[in-house]
């Protein structure tokens, strides 16, 4: 029996290792073994707050790759179109907290997940599907993985399905004038774009009203602007909303702009208002930030509107 989710999102996810306190690597006496990915962190976010979520990607046919798999599966996320490759390892990063820096080493060159090209997965898995979710990082990681985003996003659209995209820009990945190149060829492909202000600044100089009216007009019929603590703002049928950040203790920023997205395409399938979907997406980026990890902190749905309303829960 066809396995039919509400969200699909498609990319690569890699193993982790992270010192379990602040301090340079060199300096660590072990590393803790996670997982993270933009995309998969998503479909993790939906799923804790009662939404079917799938991820699509391909993994080594290693240890590793077992380790990502069985992690998202234990997270409710359908991972029933991931591929295992043999000739390909899984890919890995690792990141340190020096003060309030976060530097990060990729090594995914060659992954398995950088070899996913058009027909990676069956597209039958997006019968029914409300949201197909991609992101900037898989187009960066390979020619490949570039003519895969732009294949995925036309047949989603020719499917019926809503095409998201998070520009999430990586300046380790490709050069700001790749990345560029690429969003032209996106955009016309996508139906809600989220651009983060530090990425829209580093690509086009700003991330103001007009910078998403430009967007629009070259095919998002909605255009989410994330402005870190400040809050966000969306472009919606010609107006303009934005609403407040919440205040948040910030333990561990990575992770937050993929939760932020879970929020504000559950308020789409909440059938929330705009403001509200701000709202929500802005509680949900607050509370990952809280908690070190890329989705350990993300809330299920009684967490979250518990935070919304205020109400305190005494843990006892």
């Amino acid at each position: 029996m066809r396995t039919v989710v509400e969200v699909v999102a498609a990319g690569e996810t890699m193993v982790l290792g992270t010192p379990s306190r602040p301090g340079r690597l060199r300096h660590a006496p072990h590393l803790e073994l996670k997982v993270g990915g933009a995309e998969s962190n998503l479909a993790i976010a939906l799923s804790r707050l009662g939404i079917s979520s799938g991820w699509v990607s391909y993994l080594g046919d290693d240890e590793p790759g077992q380790l990502v798999l069985d992690r998202i599966r234990a997270e409710g996320v359908d991972a029933s179109r991931v591929r295992r490759i043999s000739e390909q390892p899984t890919g890995l990063y690792l990141r340190e907290k020096v003060g309030t820096t976060t530097q990060v080493y990729y090594y995914r060159h060659g992954s398995a997940a950088s070899t996913m090209g058009p027909g990676a997965f069956d597209l039958e898995y997006l019968e029914g599907t409300s949201f197909f979710h991609l992101t900037g990082i898989t187009p960066a990681l390979s020619d490949e993985c570039r003519a895969f985003t732009l294949w995925a996003a036309r047949e989603a659209r020719a499917a019926g399905t809503r095409v998201s995209f998070d520009v999430n820009y990586r300046s380790r990945l490709w050069s700001p004038e790749d990345a560029k190149g690429f969003m032209e060829e996106m955009l016309p492909l996508v139906d809600l774009l989220f651009v983060g202000d530090e990425e829209a600044r580093a690509l086009w100089g700003r991330d103001d009203e007009e910078l998403a009216r430009e967007f629009a007009e070259k095919g998002p019929r909605e255009v989410v602007l994330k402005l870190g603590k400040e809050g966000s703002a969306v472009l919606l049928e010609g107006s303009f909303l934005d609403h407040p950040g919440f205040e948040a203790t910030e333990v561990d920023p990575v992770g937050a702009g993929d939760a932020f997205d879970a929020g504000y395409l559950a308020g789409h399938l909440w059938d929330l208002g705009a403001e509200e979907r701000l709202r929500v997406a802005n509680a949900l980026g607050a509370m990952s930030v809280a908690t070190l990890g890329d989705y350990e902190g993300l809330p299920d749905g009684r967490e979250l509107w518990d935070f919304l309303e205020g109400t305190e829960d005494l843990g006892r």
